[in-house]
């Protein structure tokens, strides 16, 4: 069963714009940065970001489906949850993601009927476990962020 998203969160997808979309789920979760990653001829291309620095966007722009905290939740199809990106040595976190300053970290693939459309990920600056109650609710909002994409 879904969960339901909050109202906020629908009101922003129902724009059209993941910004938009991306800037209500950071809020609804307490988080301080976020990113939303398309599909784009085989690879995930930066579509949406809130508070990442400019030289990680650089980094982030293209990311190989498998490397990385969203490339990983693309092949993996499943959320990828970090608690702490600074002291992870899971091999899982690129150096790239530690310079953000974030700790709590949470992506998750958009599927939209079984099909991968990209990933959306959010991340908070203190050390953190999602729940999963938390982890439906962010896999619901990424599903229809995917039909935005």
């Amino acid at each position: 069963m879904n969960p339901s998203i909050p109202v906020a969160i629908e009101t922003a997808i129902a724009t059209g714009d993941l910004t938009a979309a991306l800037t209500a789920t950071v809020a609804h979760f307490d988080c301080q940065a976020g990113t939303v990653h398309l599909l784009r001829g085989g690879v995930l291309k930066l579509a949406a970001h809130k508070n990442i620095p400019p030289p990680v966007t650089l980094i982030i722009e293209t990311v190989p489906i498998g490397k990385g905290i969203a490339g990983l939740a693309a092949e993996r199809r499943e959320p990828i949850t970090i608690c702490n990106l600074q002291t992870d040595t899971s091999g899982q976190v690129r150096p790239g993601a530690k310079t953000t300053g974030m700790e709590g970290s949470l992506a998750v693939p958009m599927l939209v009927d079984g099909e991968l459309r990209g990933v959306l990920g959010i991340a908070k600056v203190a050390a953190y476990d999602w729940s999963p109650e938390e982890t439906a609710m962010l896999l619901a909002v990424a599903e229809r962020c995917g039909d935005l994409g």
